[in-house]
């Protein structure tokens, strides 16, 4: 059974689906085999454009949809009060469903009411249209700014996060106040798969380098990954990867790689490095 993050009116497994770039029919079946396999967390967003295809899944699906967490994402050019609702009222449309275990603000925008965008996605979730609240992409010092100048009650940040690029410091900030930290690109577009560190902790476990790379995020205190797996033997590994346990050899050889690997970082994009 895949651990579960509980906080903030969460109940998120740690280990996700990825669905982008993922569309129609490929993204369809992808979600319908993931869930046969055993996978309860589904994660999507507007802009990926497959919300519809992920819909059609859950409407099939062979368990339950109050069983499934699914996240979802506003992007940034929606954060308007009455655009986000209008997104949200869309991905719940094409979702086929009434609620969302978890929506976020995908980006920060570069102009925008700060206030008023936080008020209408409480209202969201005030509402029942989600289960719980938070964001994406936002770096340490905007974080601060919505949780404690704002009070936004914010369960979940999801960051690129993998071997290769540190969170240090949104980690030390997050985990004392139970807020999830979601990585995506976990396996790092699949470059762990080359690196000689990652494959000799792998050859030592019998394992692949990305499993390697999952096990190091998920055993860590509130972190989730979402890898993004079409096939049913990468979607399995990925599974497979709960039942890695790393020692501290392994722990030390992964500390050691260079930290500053990011591979996510749009013209829109917020300034990483700014902690205050």
């Amino acid at each position: 059974m895949t651990p579960t993050i509980t906080e903030h009116g969460l109940h998120m497994p740690k280990l996700g689906l990825g669905t982008w770039p993922m569309l129609g029919e490929e993204c369809t079946r992808a979600v319908r085999q993931g869930l046969e396999l055993g996978y309860r967390h589904v994660d999507t967003a507007a802009r990926y454009e497959n919300e519809a295809a992920i819909g059609e899944a859950l409407a099939g699906a062979p368990v339950p949809r109050g069983e499934i967490h699914v996240t979802t994402k506003v992007w940034w050019d929606s954060l308007a009060p009455e655009a986000m609702r209008r997104s949200m009222e869309n991905s719940l449309r094409a979702l086929r469903t009434e609620y969302v275990d978890l929506f976020l603000i995908h980006w920060p925008a570069k102009d925008w009411d700060l206030p008023r965008t936080m008020e209408a996605l409480v209202r969201l979730k005030e509402e029942g249209k989600a289960r719980a609240i938070g964001v994406a992409n936002f770096p340490l010092a905007l974080l601060r700014q919505v949780v404690e100048e704002l009070g936004v009650p914010v369960a979940c940040n999801q960051v690129e996060y993998h071997v290769l690029l540190s969170q240090a410091a949104l980690l030390g900030y997050m985990q004392p106040r139970k807020i999830a930290l979601t990585a995506y690109s976990p396996i790092a577009r699949n470059t762990v798969a080359d690196l000689p560190a990652m494959q000799a902790i792998a050859r030592k476990h019998g394992a692949a380098p990305s499993q390697v790379a999952l096990a190091w995020l998920l055993e860590q205190d509130g972190v989730a990954a979402v890898p993004k797996a079409s096939g049913r033997a990468n979607q399995q590994s990925n599974l497979d990867a709960l039942k890695l346990r790393l020692d501290d050899e392994d722990r030390a050889a992964i500390a050691a790689l260079p930290k500053n690997g990011r591979m996510v970082n749009p013209d829109f994009a917020p300034d990483w490095d700014k902690v205050a």
